[in-house]
C-alpha cells in the first residue's frame, strides 16, 4: 500500500480503507448476519449485548432488545466458518502486520470477533477509553496512552454506517477539561468526527482514541466489530479480550470449515489465545462499567 497506515494510525487515531472485502462476500455475510439476528432476537443464541446496557457483562435476555451478538467465532456460531474467513482474510491480516509494533503473522493472536446491528429503539454510547475508565486523572490517562496498543480494533461495515464517532488525535493526550465536564453523550464535542462508511469498507482504530457509538433505529446496521492481538500484549490485553467470555469456548474452535492457508492461520492465532487464558489465571474483572 502507497499509505503509511501505521503512521496515519499513530498521527490520527483512526484509518479507513476501502472495500476491503469483494462484493460477493459481503453479500454472503449479509444473508448470514439476517440468520444469526433472527436467532438471537428469538433468544436462540445467548451471547448478545442487550439494551439498555452498554458495557460487559450481558444479559441473555434479548426481550428489551439488542444491539449486539458476541463470539462470531464460537465454534456453534451458525455460518462460523463464513464469519472467521472474514477475520482471517488476507486484507484483515496484512492491514494488522502493518499497523503492530515489528509485527509478523507469527505474533498475531486471536482475539475477538462481534456484530453490530440495529436495535428496536434508538440508543447511544457514552463517550469513552475502552481501557481506561472516565475516572483516570489526566495524570492516569496520560501513563495509560503511553503503553503500545498491543493490538489492532476495526469496524468492517455490511451496510453504510455512520455510527462510528470520535475525537481525532484524542488517543495521544489527556481529555480535555471542556471534554471532562461535557455531558457523557454530548452530541457536539468539540473536534468530533462522524466516521462514514459505505458496505465493505473498514475503518481501523486506536480503542483508547476517545468516542462513542450511535444507533438508529430507523438505519439498517450490520457491521462486523473485531481484533486482533499481539503476543507481547500479555495481560494487558487478557482483560478487554476475556471479559467477553471468550475463554469458555476457544478451545473447542476446530475451523475445519476454512481453506488450508486460513485454517492453518486461525489454529496458530487461536493457540496463542489459549495460551494467553492459561497463563493470565485469576480474575480478569471488567475495563468499564455501566
Amino acid at each position: 500500500m502507497s499509505v503509511d497506515l501505521k503512521t496515519l494510525l499513530a498521527a490520527q487515531g483512526f484509518v479507513i480503507l476501502p472495500s476491503i472485502l469483494p462484493a460477493p462476500q459481503i453479500a454472503s455475510l449479509r444473508s448470514a448476519c439476517t440468520t444469526v439476528r433472527s436467532l438471537a432476537e428469538r433468544g436462540q443464541w445467548p451471547h448478545l449485548r442487550t439494551l439498555p446496557k452498554q458495557f460487559p457483562p450481558w444479559s441473555s435476555d434479548p426481550s428489551h432488545g439488542i444491539w449486539g451478538i458476541q463470539h462470531l467465532l464460537h465454534p456453534d456460531m451458525p455460518h462460523q466458518p463464513l464469519f472467521a474467513a472474514s477475520y482471517f482474510h488476507d486484507a484483515i491480516i496484512d492491514t494488522v502486520t502493518q499497523l503492530l509494533h515489528g509485527c509478523s503473522e507469527d505474533d498475531l493472536v486471536m482475539e475477538l470477533y462481534n456484530l453490530l446491528i440495529r436495535p428496536r429503539a434508538d440508543f447511544a454510547l457514552r463517550w469513552h477509553r475502552d481501557d481506561i475508565p472516565p475516572s483516570a486523572s489526566a495524570a492516569e490517562e496520560e501513563e495509560r496512552l503511553r503503553e503500545p496498543a498491543w493490538h489492532a480494533q476495526w469496524n468492517l461495515a455490511l451496510y453504510d454506517d455512520r455510527s462510528l464517532v470520535l475525537v481525532p488525535g484524542s488517543h495521544r493526550r489527556a481529555r480535555t477539561e471542556r471534554e471532562r465536564e461535557a455531558d457523557a453523550y454530548e452530541r457536539d464535542m468539540p473536534g468530533q468526527l462522524v466516521v462514514e462508511l459505505k458496505a465493505g469498507d473498514a475503518v481501523f482504530y486506536d480503542n483508547n482514541i476517545l468516542h462513542r457509538g450511535i444507533y438508529d433505529c430507523h438505519t439498517e446496521r450490520a457491521t462486523l466489530h473485531g481484533s486482533i492481538g499481539h503476543v507481547a500484549g500479555g495481560n494487558v490485553r487478557a482483560r478487554n479480550v476475556l471479559q467477553h467470555g471468550t475463554a469458555e469456548w476457544v478451545e473447542r474452535c476446530r475451523f475445519d470449515g476454512l481453506e488450508k492457508g486460513q485454517r492453518q492461520r486461525a489454529k496458530m492465532m487461536r493457540q496463542k489465545l489459549v495460551q494467553m487464558g492459561r497463563l493470565d489465571g485469576g480474575e480478569v474483572g471488567f475495563s468499564q462499567e455501566d
